[in-house]
């Protein structure tokens, strides 16, 4: 399925402002510039759908997308490196960990990693939590059109070790050349159970 007919819902900063439940949704996850925007923009076939910012911790709230009538996509605010309060990231936190434990109408999480540096203790300690919660998830590792082909699978290897998944588990992605778009078309079309 192709997702291309988007708009912009709303910006939830508290549980309260949750659209009702109805819609599957699809929530994206990952460490602040590993390309999460230019992935959600990749896959709507928009260049500025969601804003892309050089400067981390720029999604400040569970941002809603109604994508073709049929799924929502959320963009969660970027983990790590994100120059805000303390206050801030804990009420990020927060909100992320009760949207992710209790929404019934969330059918997987996409964790996003950049292909070009090691497991990071923070994406390791998320999926080890949606496994613990059985929520399902899709690994995506980004850049892919930054790293040689041999250094790809290399480092691809890498991190399924360091994430305990598998190649099958997991996609390869290039927002630039589109290299995994179709798969994670696929994928996400059938976690959101749409054709």
């Amino acid at each position: 399925m192709k997702f291309v007919d988007i708009k912009f819902l709303l910006s939830v900063h508290s549980l309260s402002q949750l659209p009702e439940p109805g819609l599957p949704e699809i929530a994206f996850a990952g460490r602040s510039n590993v390309g999460k925007s230019s992935l959600i923009n990749t896959l709507v076939g928009r260049k500025a759908m969601v804003k892309v910012s050089g400067k981390p911790g720029k999604t400040q709230g569970l941002n809603f997308f109604e994508v073709e009538g049929s799924v929502f996509f959320v963009d969660l605010p970027g983990y790590g490196y994100a120059k805000v309060g303390k206050g801030m990231k804990e009420g990020w936190q927060k909100l992320i960990t009760s949207y992710l434990e209790t929404r019934t109408t969330l059918r997987c999480v996409v964790v996003i990693m950049d292909l070009r540096h090691g497991a990071k203790a923070q994406d390791l300690q998320l999926i080890d939590w949606l496994k613990q919660n059985n929520i399902p998830f899709l690994p995506v590792y980004t850049k892919s059109d930054k790293l040689s082909g041999n250094a790809r699978q290399k480092n691809a290897a890498i991190l399924d070790a360091g994430h305990n998944i598998t190649a099958k588990q997991r996609i390869i992605f290039s927002a630039k050349n589109g290299q995994g778009k179709q798969e994670l078309e696929r994928d996400l079309a059938s976690f959101a159970q749409i054709d």
